[in-house]
């Protein structure tokens, strides 16, 4: 059975907290990228499409605080700010600025997850149309077509089995598919073991490092999602 994992983006200049961060909300069935700045978070935002962020407040060169002032221009992306304990005023601002929520630093990891949980409960859902193209970095996939493209306009060679999957899993970016379950929607003798094979050969294709997949990802213990980028 397919389900969706949301996406999180965690914004802190502390790279060790960051990494544990990551590693946790990966492990508590989240998908969790991170950013050292503001203006990574920003780079990242204009790619990726996240569903919550948890920034810190105080970060050189542009505050979480100013970051946040200008995200709610235009965005509504729910917001954890984290603080430094007894950063009242910092707290009061951020709640003032369109924070949904703070949580003073040291936390617990556990707190931290139910509270992303509770803002994503009462967060409305959102479900845009699958786009006619998904943007996959160095190459672009036309769901009408089935063509696999470079960004110059070549075709790609990739076998129906291959053009099944990111048809796929594209026309539903960001959620998960259980090997079983592509094997069932593909058919064709497909197995679990034969799905692993065919994404192998498919990140050739499409993953500018195939150790370290930015599309097609592979979520421990659940199965696959494909991950396009914002045009």
């Amino acid at each position: 059975m397919d389900c969706e994992i949301k996406h999180i983006l965690v914004v802190d200049d502390d790279t060790r907290l960051r990494s544990l961060l990551q590693r946790f909300l990966r492990e508590s069935g989240f998908y969790a990228s991170t950013a050292k700045s503001a203006t990574e978070a920003r780079h990242l935002m204009e790619q990726y499409k996240f569903d919550l962020l948890i920034m810190d407040i105080m970060m050189p060169e542009e505050s979480g605080l100013e970051f946040l002032a200008k995200l709610r221009r235009d965005n509504n992306i729910p917001v954890i700010m984290l603080t430094a304990m007894g950063e009242t005023e910092d707290r009061i601002s951020g709640l003032e600025n369109g924070a949904d929520d703070y949580l003073p630093k040291p936390f617990e990891p556990k707190e931290l997850v139910l509270r992303i949980k509770s803002i994503l409960r009462r967060t409305p859902v959102e479900k845009p149309e699958a786009g006619e193209f998904l943007n996959l970095g160095l190459c672009t996939y036309n769901l009408q077509t089935k063509e696999l493209l470079t960004k110059q306009g070549e075709v790609i060679h990739i076998t129906p089995v291959e053009q099944a999957l990111l048809s796929v899993l594209g026309t539903k970016s960001g959620q998960v598919f259980s090997r079983e379950k592509l094997a069932e929607v593909l058919g064709a003798g497909q197995s679990p073991r034969s799905i692993d094979v065919q994404i192998t050969r498919l990140r050739k294709k499409i993953e500018p490092d195939t150790k370290n997949p930015r599309y097609l990802q592979t979520v421990r213990g659940k199965g696959y999602m494909l991950l396009s980028m914002k045009e």
